[in-house]
């Protein structure tokens, strides 16, 4: 704006206004000029109308100003400066509309005395935050290993804060927000994909944020859902392969070596990265290995799954801790497609220093090969089969001497599963006999139907009882089996469940 020297203006008034010019010799009036409003810091959000206030007393006859700088903005009454924006309102006190950055600095509200007095405004405009550059230009396509540098600029008044996040998900290094306004992710790879969020933020207005999508090109890597599928003869199996890769990559089957297609028995599907192999009515030439093989420009992977016809493993579903001091009634379910033809339950003294997590023994001296054990059944007695919850279970009580060995011997029982059950559960219970008072023992168990061996549980932890309790001479016997073994037992029915009590 054009500067007006105040002097100028002062000789421009009338004399009626210059009374202390046009009155010579007249002596100063008894009450001095002065300032009601002191000197203070304004802050203004840009937009915003700023009023700064002069309210002064006894200012007759001198002239009050606003002064930015030299720029004369008013003397008295009158407006000097061409800003249309600036106004006297209430008095002398000065008004700026739509306030920018630039109206930013000093202002001076002064009474021409001889010896001017005034006081100084500071006026400080407040300016939300702005994003005006991210680097990447809001999209960045990158290769699976490669560093990506995303920076993010931002202005604002105070200097806004600059901070990234990444949406519905953590940052790579494990933080939910990073203060800076660079942003370095290493080794990408797939998960480190997606949109991540830039946001500058000083406190004036709303917060302003830019985000960038980061795409990761990648070879494809495949997860199985299950490595074993369990099935049986007329039933359906499902096959699953996760596949993932950018870009989308295609899917193929293979059963060993020879490539699947589509027919009326094998069904190929796929939902997002899901892909599946349905096989209806399975026959024993289904059984085996299968694999998916997913391509695409950057690469190939393979991963193999087996359908299986065997036994699921085993799980243990009896107390871990006996009623008996001398023996431990031992049961377990197993899941099979086919018939269980027999099962061979191990056993042995708890090994020592060994940690317990969950009844199973934390440690490879668990683990066993049956060709090191003595195949040889300690006890005998009747088997049990009835139906519970679907499923077939068999019992055997042991009637053996009192069996002595070396703290780390395995003993192996081999337990026919007589009769037969076409249950998908079927269990089997059996006592073990010749047990020491107040001891942990582990047991591991597989099972076997006309397709093989089922794989080896974890070491099953159980424990005998100090003293036996008043229960001790009841033991679950046979029913529904259509046999029963012949022994010295008297009979005595309890809910509906038949148990023999046994005589010394």
């Amino acid at each position: 704006m054009p500067i007006v020297p105040l002097e100028l203006l002062w000789s421009a008034l009338p004399c009626a206004v210059r009374i202390s010019a046009c009155r010579t010799g007249q002596g100063m009036m008894k009450n001095e000029p002065m300032f009601i409003s002191r000197s203070e810091t304004f802050k203004f959000i840009a937009g915003e109308t700023i009023v700064l206030p002069c309210e002064v007393a006894n200012t007759d006859p001198y002239v009050v100003a606003w002064k930015r700088g030299i720029a004369i903005l008013s003397a008295g009454s009158v407006k000097v400066t061409p800003d249309p924006r600036v106004h006297l309102v209430n008095g002398y006190n000065l008004q700026i509309r739509d306030a920018s950055p630039t109206d930013a600095g000093d202002y001076i509200c002064q009474i021409a005395t001889m010896d001017p007095r005034e006081i100084t405004h500071t006026v400080e405009i407040l300016v939300p935050p702005r994003i005006h550059h991210i680097s990447t230009g809001g999209h960045l396509q990158v290769k699976k290993g490669s560093s990506v540098r995303i920076e993010c600029s931002a202005s604002g008044n105070p200097t806004p804060n600059v901070t990234w996040s990444r949406k519905n998900n953590i940052l790579p290094n494990g933080e939910e927000k990073l203060h800076s306004h660079v942003l370095s992710i290493e080794n990408v790879d797939r998960h480190k994909g997606g949109v991540y969020i830039c946001t500058a933020n000083n406190g004036v207005g709303q917060p302003a944020s830019s985000q960038v999508v980061l795409h990761v090109l990648y070879s494809p890597e495949i997860a199985v859902e299950r490595p074993v599928v369990f099935s049986g003869e007329g039933h359906e199996a499902m096959l699953v392969c996760i596949v993932h890769g950018e870009t989308q990559p295609e899917v193929i089957w293979f059963k060993d070596t020879m490539q699947l297609d589509t027919t009326e028995r094998h069904i190929m599907e796929n939902r997002g990265s899901r892909h599946t192999l349905i096989i209806r009515k399975v026959h024993p030439q289904d059984f085996g290995n299968y694999s998916c093989v997913a391509e695409n420009q950057l690469g190939k992977a393979r991963k193999t799954l087996q359908l299986s016809g065997k036994p699921n493993v085993a799980v243990f579903n009896s107390l871990a801790i006996s009623q008996y001091k001398d023996r431990y009634n031992i049961s377990w379910v197993v899941d099979s497609h086919s018939p269980i033809e027999e099962y061979k339950l191990s056993f042995r003294k708890a090994p020592q220093g060994h940690e317990v997590v969950d009844n199973a023994i934390d440690s490879q001296s668990s683990h066993h090969s049956s060709s090191s054990s003595s195949s040889q059944m300690y006890g005998s007695g009747q088997n049990l089969h009835r139906s519970n919850h679907g499923g077939g279970l068999s019992n055997y009580g042991g009637y053996g001497n009192l069996m002595h060995w070396g703290r780390n011997d395995w003993r192996d029982v081999v337990l026919p599963a007589i009769p037969r059950s076409h249950h998908f559960s079927q269990g089997m219970s059996y006592m073990i006999r010749g047990l020491d008072p107040d001891q942990q023992y582990e047991a591991t168990v597989q099972s076997r139907n006309h397709y093989g061996w089922s794989d080896l549980t974890k070491s099953f932890v159980f424990s005998t009882s100090s003293n036996d309790n008043e229960m001790r001479d009841l033991s679950v016997i046979s029913y529904g089996s259509g046999t029963i073994n012949r022994q010295q037992f008297g009979l005595l029915t309890l809910s509906g469940a038949i148990f023999s009590l046994m005589f010394a």
